[in-house]
């Protein structure tokens, strides 16, 4: 998907939400668990009530990964029924790749020649060789990890240097030289709350993929106050907040309930910035 038709999108819907497809087989409501394929079923489902309000899906790969030949399946059904049903929704495959050179062509083509989605998410730290074989792909959008929501990410990503450059920073300006802001985002958590101010220095147009909202305690208002562009520049993902928004047979009404009720909020802050 070009950079226009997803802004599009984001204005036609008034919404920058990302829904993250991670169903745990353990978690799965007992309605779905009967089904000959419960994680596609509950995908399904999740996916149906809750489109109208999203402009994007990011499944996982380690929660279908985890169950063996079952979960490929599923995710690969679940990436057709979108393109299908919903052909307006981009789609994230939230893999974390990144491997030497002739290891991500592989990785790339897997993504999007084979399950030919929208994005795949890339871990930068094996550097320019390792990003590279995912670009080139028209309409196809590498999502570089630049500072994420864990606790963890202190542990590396806030490494400063003799100048007061932290590694963050350096991971965004160098990749910057690799790729477009057509071609590439940032993961960006959204528990960074102010730190979108420094984000947007370095990578003033770029689209923000902001996990974090919801169950893991990251503000919308702060992301959007810190880190929404003229166009928008943000898609917000929400994931246990909206798919196990109920365990019981009214999974799917809680889960459209609360993504509307997310899409809500982005309307009213789009609203503000005048991009709706």
């Amino acid at each position: 998907m070009e950079r226009k038709a997803l802004i599009e999108n984001i204005r036609r819907k008034g919404s920058f939400l990302c829904v993250g497809l991670d169903p745990d087989i353990k978690k799965l409501p007992e309605a779905v668990l009967r089904k000959e394929n419960p994680i596609l079923e509950f995908n399904k489902a999740i996916i149906d009530a809750t489109a109208e309000f999203t402009v994007a899906y990011k499944p996982n790969l380690a929660f279908y990964e985890s169950i063996g030949l079952e979960g490929w399946i599923a995710l690969e059904e679940t990436v057709k029924y979108i393109k299908e049903r919903y052909p307006d929704q981009f789609i994230i495959a939230d893999a974390k790749r990144g491997d030497i050179g002739n290891t991500s062509q592989m990785y790339a083509r897997s993504f999007f020649e084979h399950m030919d989605v929208d994005a795949v998410t890339v871990a930068p730290y094996m550097g320019e060789d390792s990003v590279t074989p995912f670009l080139g792909y028209a309409g196809k959008w590498v999502i570089l990890l630049a500072l994420t929501s864990n606790k963890g990410s202190h542990d590396f990503q806030f490494i400063t240097d003799n100048d007061g450059k932290r590694l963050f920073e350096h991971v965004i300006e160098t990749s910057s030289k690799w790729a477009t802001p057509d071609e590439m985002m940032y993961v960006v958590g959204a528990t960074q709350g102010k730190m979108f101010e420094d984000i947007r220095k370095v990578a003033p147009k770029s689209f923000l993929l902001v996990p974090g909202v919801g169950a893991q305690g990251g503000s919308l208002e702060e992301v959007a106050r810190y880190g929404m562009t003229d166009d928008c520049g943000l898609l917000v993902n929400s994931s246990r907040g909206i798919i196990y928004a109920s365990n019981g047979d009214d999974f799917d009404i809680a889960a459209g309930r609360e993504a509307k009720k997310l899409r809500d909020q982005m309307s009213e802050l789009l609203k503000v910035k005048h991009i709706i």
